[in-house]
């Protein structure tokens, strides 16, 4: 029997929560953030469920775990974790993880206000700003983003025919865009959208492959991104992303914001240089814009980056005790 301790920075990014593990987590083997990932999961994954799955954390709980580096360019290396496992990449993960690291004092940067992150996505450069001994806003250049599928349809009861497109922007994301029985995200509520979500995803998984082609380990359609209007009157969308098993993100999602700009750059209505404003479920807001445009193997894509804010909300230390029945943590389906 053994009692676990963990220390941990709870926060939330623009009302996402982000809990950044400092303490007690395990060394790992790989050459590579993703042979890491591929080590935690095998070995560890206890870890992530007890401090992301109920009674020690909740359906929209996500985290972070820092890493000595595995690349020379890197400043500190970042393992995602969320109820749904190890993402290879996470926006407003990144974004509250930089900002706690740094007030708190965790990571050393080698150029004042700049970072760079070694994640199992790839290298994700970001910038940060504050005042005095706060970040006030954090901005990441992410992986390249790109359009992988168009067009593809799938029959809902309820709903009817739901036409997506599917695009990466450090996860795999089926877009829903207006049509003929989709009008709007301010239609449903989030638990609706979450049953529908359930299903589409189950769907679109079982009918096609997804898979990045220069990273074959990275593979399944992981997020729904329904889209709507904005009401914030500097955004240019607003959307309600699903994730996990019944979680609708708080945040407008970083790398749903991605995965956006690369569908919509791809359908040539954004350029580079070119800003997108994206709202959230709650109305708060991400800074997105396209850097560049680059390829992906056979793809068109582009270098998005994403800027938002968080606040630290305390300090924890969590036990996962092995004499507990749900030590791993539970889901109530």
């Amino acid at each position: 029997m053994a009692k676990h301790m963990f220390a941990c920075l709870d926060g939330h990014t623009c009302g996402n929560p982000v809990r950044l593990v400092t303490g007690g987590a395990p060394l790992l083997q790989g050459a590579t953030m993703l042979e890491r990932r591929a080590h935690f999961l095998r070995d560890y994954d206890w870890i992530r469920t007890g401090l992301m799955f109920e009674p020690r954390g909740h359906d929209m709980m996500s985290g972070a775990i820092l890493y000595p580096p595995t690349r020379p360019d890197c400043d500190i290396a970042v393992l995602y974790i969320e109820t749904s496992g190890c993402l290879p990449m996470c926006g407003h993960g990144t974004i509250g993880t930089v900002t706690m690291a740094i007030e708190n004092g965790l990571v050393s940067p080698r150029e004042a206000g700049r970072l760079s992150l070694d994640t199992p996505a790839g290298r994700v450069d970001v910038t940060y700003a504050g005042s005095g001994d706060f970040v006030e806003e954090v901005r990441l250049t992410n992986v390249p983003g790109f359009l992988h599928s168009e067009g593809l349809a799938v029959t809902l009861d309820g709903l009817g025919e739901i036409v997506v497109d599917v695009a990466y922007g450090g996860n795999f994301y089926a877009i829903v865009d207006r049509q003929k029985n989709f009008r709007d995200m301010a239609d449903y509520s989030a638990g609706e959208l979450v049953a529908l979500s359930q299903r589409l995803r189950s769907a679109l998984n079982a009918g096609h492959d997804f898979v990045h082609p220069l990273h074959p380990e990275i593979r399944g359609l992981s997020h729904i991104l329904w889209t709507g209007a904005p009401r914030d009157a500097s955004a240019h969308g607003r959307n309600a992303v699903f994730y996990g098993d019944k979680a609708i993100d708080r945040s407008p999602c970083g790398t749903g914001t991605s995965a956006r700009m690369a569908q919509l750059a791809a359908k040539g209505r954004l350029s580079v240089g070119d800003d997108y404003v994206h709202e959230s479920i709650i109305g708060s807001l991400f800074k997105g814009r396209i850097e560049t445009r680059t390829t992906v193997a056979e793809y068109a894509a582009i270098i998005p980056s994403v800027a938002g804010w968080a606040r630290q909300t305390g300090i924890n230390t969590i036990f996962i005790d092995d004499r507990d029945p749900f030590a791993h943590g539970f889901v109530v389906p």
